[in-house]
Order: C-alpha cells, then sequence, then structure tokens
C-alpha cells in the first residue's frame, strides 16, 4: 500500500520546507516514532500502522493491517473501539480516551498475552480525507501501564492506614457515601459498629507506645481474620476503628459485633504487654430512611459507644437498646 507525501500532510502551509524531506525520509521519520499510530476507517479496518519503535512497549503490528478491529478483538471491545472512532468524527477537535487491555480481550492468544492487564492513552484525531472510500482517523496509542500502577500505588497510599493496613478515615467516608446511597435508593440495609480499645491512653502511658501500635495492629488482625468478606473494617483514627456491614440489619450485626469483642480481647490478652484487661467497647447502630446523611448514622453509633463506656467498658451497645454483655 503506497501513499503519496500530502496523505500525511495535507495542509502543506502550516508545515516548513516540507520539500526538503523525500518520500523516503518521512516515511522513515513515521515509523521512528516512539507510539504506534494506527489509521482507523469508521467500519474499524485498520488501513495502516506507523510507529511503534518503542520495543519495550509494543511489538510489531504490521500484520493487522487489512484487518478489522473485531478480528483482533472480543466482540466488546472491538464494539467500544468502532463507539469511539464514530465519536472522534463527529466532534472537532482531539479525541482523548483510556482503556484497558487485557489478553483475553485479544482472539487467538490463548493465555499467551501478558499476565498484567496493560493501560493506553488514545488520542484520535478525523482525518479531512476519506481512506479506502470512508471517512477515517489517526489513532495514536501510547502505553501508560506505569503510570496507572503509580496512580493506583498513590491512591492505596492516600487511602491506607499506614500502621494497621486498613483503610483510612478518608476511605471510611467514601465507602460510607457509597453505601448510604444504596440505602437511599433500593432500602439496603446497613450496620455501623464504632469501637476502641478500653483505656487505650493508660496502655501507651503504662507500657508505652510501642504496645500501643502492638495493640492496634493486633486488632486491625482480628477484623480482617474475623469478619465476612462482605464487611468493611478501617481505622477511624487514635484508637478507634469502624466496622460497616453491607446488607446487615442491626439485629443480625450484633452477634457479629460480640464474637469481634471477644476475639479483640483474647488477642490482646496474649500479647502480654498490655496487662491482664485489655478490651473493646462498641456501639451499633444502623441506617435509617430518616438519615439525611450517612454522619447520621455514625453519630448515632458513636452515643452507643458513650454508653457502653458508661454501662462499665468490654461491651456493644445498640443505639437506644443497651445490650451489656460482659466476658
Amino acid at each position: 500500500m503506497r501513499y503519496s507525501q500530502s496523505f500525511f500532510f495535507p495542509q502543506r502551509a502550516r508545515m516548513t520546507d516540507v520539500s526538503l524531506f523525500s518520500t523516503e525520509q518521512v516515511f522513515g521519520m513515521l515509523a521512528a516514532l516512539p507510539d504506534p499510530a494506527f489509521i482507523f476507517t469508521r467500519s474499524g479496518r485498520y488501513a495502516a500502522l506507523f510507529g511503534g519503535a518503542d520495543n519495550r512497549y509494543y511489538h510489531d503490528g504490521s500484520s493487522l493491517v487489512g484487518k478489522t478491529i473485531a478480528d483482533v478483538l472480543s466482540d466488546e471491545r472491538a464494539e467500544w473501539f468502532v463507539e469511539q472512532i464514530a465519536i472522534a468524527l463527529e466532534k472537532p477537535g482531539l479525541h482523548v480516551v483510556e482503556y484497558p487491555l487485557s489478553g483475553h480481550d485479544v482472539r487467538g492468544l490463548s493465555g499467551e498475552g501478558p499476565p498484567e492487564v496493560l493501560w493506553f492513552e488514545g488520542r484520535v484525531q478525523a482525518l479531512a480525507y476519506q481512506v479506502q472510500g470512508e471517512d477515517a482517523v489517526l489513532w495514536v496509542a501510547s502505553n501508560i501501564t506505569a503510570s496507572k500502577r503509580l496512580e493506583k500505588q498513590l491512591r492505596s497510599f492516600s487511602e491506607t492506614d499506614s500502621l494497621t493496613g486498613l483503610p483510612n478515615r478518608r476511605k471510611l467516608m467514601q465507602m460510607m457515601n457509597d453505601h448510604f446511597e444504596l440505602h437511599m435508593r433500593y432500602a439496603t440495609p446497613s450496620a455501623v459498629l464504632i469501637f476502641d480499645i478500653d483505656r487505650f491512653k493508660s496502655i501507651n502511658d503504662q507500657y508505652g507506645h510501642l504496645s500501643g501500635d502492638q495493640a492496634l495492629q493486633t486488632t486491625a488482625e482480628v477484623c480482617r481474620a474475623e469478619l465476612r468478606n462482605t464487611d468493611l473494617p478501617a481505622r477511624m483514627g487514635g484508637d478507634e476503628f469502624v466496622v460497616l456491614m453491607p446488607h446487615t440489619s442491626r439485629e443480625l450485626a450484633l452477634p457479629i459485633a460480640e464474637r469481634l469483642r471477644k476475639r479483640i480481647a483474647e488477642e490482646l490478652r496474649q500479647l502480654g504487654t498490655l496487662g491482664p484487661g485489655a478490651t473493646i467497647s462498641g456501639g451499633l447502630s444502623d441506617m435509617r430512611a430518616s438519615d439525611h446523611g450517612f454522619e447520621d448514622v455514625l453519630k448515632r453509633a458513636d452515643v452507643a459507644l458513650y454508653n457502653a463506656k458508661r454501662q462499665g467498658r468490654n461491651r456493644i451497645a445498640c443505639h437506644l437498646v443497651a445490650t451489656a454483655q460482659s466476658s
């Protein structure tokens, strides 16, 4: 397939001394492009491919030319690509998209593809002329997997408590808001437990902050081991923890909270560095139709926690219904 120089540079007035370069040199420059540049027709045919010289990220894709996207990718992914081509053809200027591709998206790989999902940024520009009798776009694909991986790591760092490995307050607020919206839309029940370690300040003062840190880490480990996969524990701050229990009423959440209370006390006692009486107290509530926001359920659970402390600690109290049980 041969293209004249005007195929690549139709607006010569914008270029400087194009005549200085031979057609061979122009093709050489296109081949040297680090990222692959595809010419796609409206129907999704690979009309041409240039560049992709950075072999750290790209393999030789010359065999794609003449095929359609549907020949190469799964039905779902191929449909998405054709949709983006249509959008780029209809809108002025550059159309920028980010998209993942895995081995399962490419036909014929049979598990031989890359072990991880690869991310790309596509910069799609409509061409001012037809190619092979169809409207067409230039699609430059840049591998952004490394930056996506870093973005994911940074997001994880910003949402994770460094001491316990649990979600931090910021992530907790996001989870609470998401589940509150589900509750308001579908009346999905969700229970919330707030608890803290009894006399935690005394533990720090008497046994040292390292012992206090160990108590927090042990508490987090018990949460991960004892709670259900659907439960979402988080460290609120200090020695205060919150457990969000989606699709769970307050009545069903109470035995879960009690089991957690007893297991944490057992594990803290086994540390042997916190004295004989390391326990937790908790307050339990649930989302209600009258709530204006997730903050309302947190406030009720916090009031119940205060009641548990007043009743002697080492217990779980429900909002408005005190259920004091000592281990």
